[in-house]
């Protein structure tokens, strides 16, 4: 969906980088439930100052929580697939 790192590493500096490709509007849907979530979602708001707290930079742990968000849909979909398949 496009929240998936990429590597862009380059000589002894190890790093990932956001990948800007893939499906927009899905990155943009994802992008808009993370900032919602940081305005009054609790435990959104614990794993970003969690994830601050390991080091990440907010970008960084802004990017982390986008890919939890992409775990959490993915796994709704699939069971609204499974449930479907089911009538």
């Amino acid at each position: 969906t496009g929240v998936a790192p990429i590597p862009a590493s380059s000589g002894q500096t190890r790093r990932m980088r956001l990948h800007r490709g893939g499906d927009r509007q899905a990155n943009k849907t994802i992008h808009m439930i993370a900032v919602g979530r940081l305005k009054n979602h609790q435990p959104a708001i614990d794993y970003l100052e969690r994830r601050l707290s390991e080091g990440l930079s907010k970008k960084d742990a802004i990017r982390a929580m986008k890919r939890l968000i992409a775990r959490e849909l993915h796994g709704a979909l699939k069971a609204d697939l499974k449930a479907l398949d089911a009538l």
